[in-house]
């Protein structure tokens, strides 16, 4: 195999197989990604046997061929290279090496047979779609936040993907939560999309796929069965094995009694919590929360740190509440509001907060309280 390719080409490709690629492994062949060369394009292919992602890019391909080396070395040595560089990778099948010449830089890394590199199975995929990068990055990037770290309660590790019922028909909803909070944000129903099984995607697998979302204008096609799911682009295709559990019915801990209604600059909301946070002792991180008419006020009394307190106007005009939140999770659901004002809506001080943006209710989060 010999090829000819840019440095920036193959920096993205490589960079994209070796995030995939686990640093600690006992199988030595897949911490290699894998280089297929053929007609004018290379594909850099890498799996950790959960996901799997195949980079397709152009190259001039003097002769075709395939082999494997290591990920991370041969992104390492990309890296450092200088911007511009042609780079020539050539893999003459005897010696076991590879040589990546670019310049006046000549490196020879170590390669295992591709045949022992394992392929993915494909798999009978029941739903197809397809859906702008917009919409999913939009799904996954506001509700990544609530997935559950938790390894025992592995089925809340990933975002649950599927169609819904909501007030104005089906819609494509993503939802995470780990039993503190829980975001959920649904998408107008792609054509396609109406017998999508509901499958958990994992979230290494949603850390990933962001890096196919960055493209305004990208078409993602999306194919799910009930053991895998795969997304989609002309150049990348990312390929996992979704968890193998039955996510909890979030419909339940959904409240829809709540009636007091707060409406605040989210972003204003956001930077208090996080000055009056600053004394809290890390462990507790709690934050109080003391509402009167259009009048909120925001406290932290940590015994051994100290005390803040500062005072936001906000829209409210029902009976006064005193109620208490992780300061964390409080940041991270307020950070989620892309318009300028956040609803909270509040039952008692005992009972979980609704939050949304504006009169949106496409995406909403709900946060427990906390003693204070």
């Amino acid at each position: 195999m010999k090829i000819s390719i840019e440095r920036a080409s193959l920096l993205k490709a490589v960079g994209q197989a070796q995030s995939v690629v686990e640093r600690r492994n006992t199988i030595p062949i897949l911490a290699n990604v894998l280089i297929e060369a053929e007609g004018s394009n290379v594909s850099f292919r890498a799996t950790d046997l959960d996901i799997e992602v195949v980079d397709r890019v152009p190259a001039m391909v003097e002769r075709a061929g395939a082999t494997t080396v290591s990920a991370v070395t041969l992104h390492e040595i990309v890296r450092k290279l200088p911007d511009g560089a042609l780079v020539v990778l050539a893999d003459d099948g005897a010696s076991g090496r590879l040589t990546v010449e670019a310049g006046r830089s000549n490196f020879s890394l170590a390669t295992l047979p591709r045949e022992d590199f394992p392929v993915m199975a494909s798999s009978e995929y029941s739903a197809n779609f397809s859906a702008p990068a917009p919409v999913l990055r939009r799904l996954f990037d506001k509700s990544k936040f609530a997935i559950s770290t938790e390894e025992t309660r592995y089925y809340l590790n990933g975002v649950y993907m599927h169609v819904a019922e909501a007030e104005g028909g089906k819609v494509l909803r993503c939802v995470a939560t780990d039993g503190h909070r829980l975001a959920r944000v649904d998408a107008d129903l792609p054509a396609g999309a109406e017998g999508l099984p509901g499958v958990i995607v994992p979230r290494k697998t949603v850390g990933e796929l962001r890096k196919l979302l960055d493209d305004d204008e990208a078409q993602i096609a999306v194919s799910v069965s009930e053991t895998k799911v795969r997304f989609a682009t002309p150049e990348i295709t990312l390929t996992s094995k979704v968890i193998d559990g039955t996510f909890p019915d979030y419909g339940r801990v959904i409240p829809t009694g709540n009636t007091k209604k707060m409406e605040v600059d989210a972003r204003e909301f956001a930077q208090a919590v996080d000055r009056v946070a600053t004394v809290s002792s890390e462990r507790s991180r709690a934050v109080k929360l003391v509402l009167s008419e259009d009048k909120l006020i925001l406290s932290v009394n940590a015994p051994d740190a100290g005390a803040a307190e500062e005072e936001l106007a906000v829209a409210y005009g029902d009976e006064p509440i005193e109620i208490g939140f992780n300061a964390k999770y409080l940041l991270e659901i307020a950070s989620q509001v892309d318009r300028e004002n956040a609803v909270f809506l509040f039952d008692t001080s005992g009972q979980p907060v609704v939050m949304r943006e504006g009169n949106d209710t496409s995406a909403i989060y709900v946060v427990m309280p906390m003693r204070v």
